[in-house]
């Protein structure tokens, strides 16, 4: 790098703030190309339906804001994996890969704090591995800011779908990527759908399915590092193994993100897991990036999801209007095609 040259400093963080760091970015190597991953291997380390990504140029990296520092990353590695994947070790905030070959990253873009009057920064260009995600985002999102995505399909080390006896019409896998975090789902009971105040909790449209809704909120952004995550909300009672009165299964980890919000990541790869608040402490989010339902990522058998609305969608056009006005039009369109209510009330 030249001693003269122009540089951006861009800021980053995840929820709890122990991960802070800046990268500085050559004014001439913006805008800084974002892809959305829609691997399955992202998938199950994020929680989410895709990743948000940029990869660095090379010899840029993170450089920590004391106290925060390295130590407070875990790191997470897999058989035959190219890079390491590093999150909060307090919050699950995924930060990125650096690749094991030349050490080079891949920073998750969705954690910067950029403001408003920095324009040129990121530019949405591709759709990374859409077909290992069967009817999954990159269909809902052709276009961001004018740009129409390409969609790139190399080979991928991907993690396969599960056998068909380990998702069956009756039991949904969820499960992230290093398999600590492994519970199944079951569909609406008859005593559930028989009790009066579990009525906000299903759709007239079929009551054998889950409600499920898209959300841009920031708390959500920075515990994920991802634009958007879906979420599929199911009782307690409907888990199997059933959680701890905290919500921990396996190898997962707690974290408030409010007084009243508990959520729970995996903490050997990060993945969301759940999200529950005290207002209904019965009712538990579940991060749809870990369902294994074979027909698609957006397990269509066993979820109904909210098509005419995002939840906290003012954070989302806050924080990329470009992006959250895309993600509306085409979930609001997706639904339409399949038959999905336009709104209901998440209580």
């Amino acid at each position: 790098m030249k001693p003269t040259e122009k540089l951006k400093v861009l800021t980053a963080s995840c929820h709890c703030r122990k991960v802070q760091f800046t990268i500085s970015i050559p004014a001439d190597a913006l805008p800084l190309k974002v892809h959305l991953c829609h691997c399955s291997i992202c998938r199950h380390t994020h929680g989410t339906l895709c990743t948000f990504h940029t990869r660095l140029p090379s010899g840029i990296e993170p450089k920590f804001i004391s106290p925060s520092s390295s130590n407070e990353l875990t790191a997470y590695d897999y058989s035959n994996s190219l890079s390491t994947r590093y999150f909060c070790s307090t919050c699950g905030c995924q930060i990125g890969d650096q690749s094991h070959k030349d050490k080079s990253w891949v920073i998750s873009n969705a954690i910067f704090d950029v403001n408003k009057d920095d324009q040129g920064i990121w530019r949405f260009s591709t759709h990374l591995y859409p077909s290992s995600a069967t009817d999954g985002l990159a269909p809902l999102i052709p276009v961001i800011d004018g740009n129409t995505l390409e969609m790139l399909d190399p080979e991928s080390p991907n993690t396969p779908m599960p056998p068909a006896n380990e998702s069956t019409d009756t039991d949904l896998l969820a499960q992230c990527h290093c398999g600590g975090v492994s519970f199944k789902i079951v569909r609406p009971k008859a005593e559930f759908i028989a009790n009066p105040e579990s009525q906000v909790w299903l759709s007239p449209i079929d009551r054998n399915k889950w409600l499920a809704c898209m959300d841009t909120c920031d708390d959500c952004r920075l515990v994920n590092g991802t634009h958007v995550i879906g979420w599929m909300f199911v009782p307690v009672s409907h888990f199997s193994p059933t959680p701890s009165t905290n919500l921990v299964i396996g190898s997962s980890k707690t974290y408030r993100s409010t007084s009243d919000v508990l959520r729970t990541f995996c903490g050997t790869c990060g993945a969301t897991v759940f999200y529950n608040c005290q207002d209904r402490p019965e009712i538990v989010d579940v991060a749809v990036g870990i369902l294994r339902a074979p027909e698609g990522v957006m397990a269509g058998n066993w979820a109904l999801w909210r098509a005419g609305r995002v939840s906290w969608l003012e954070n989302g056009l806050r924080y990329h209007a470009g992006f959250s006005k895309a993600l509306m039009e085409g979930l609001k369109l997706w639904g339409i095609e399949r038959g999905h209510p336009d709104d209901f009330i998440i209580p």
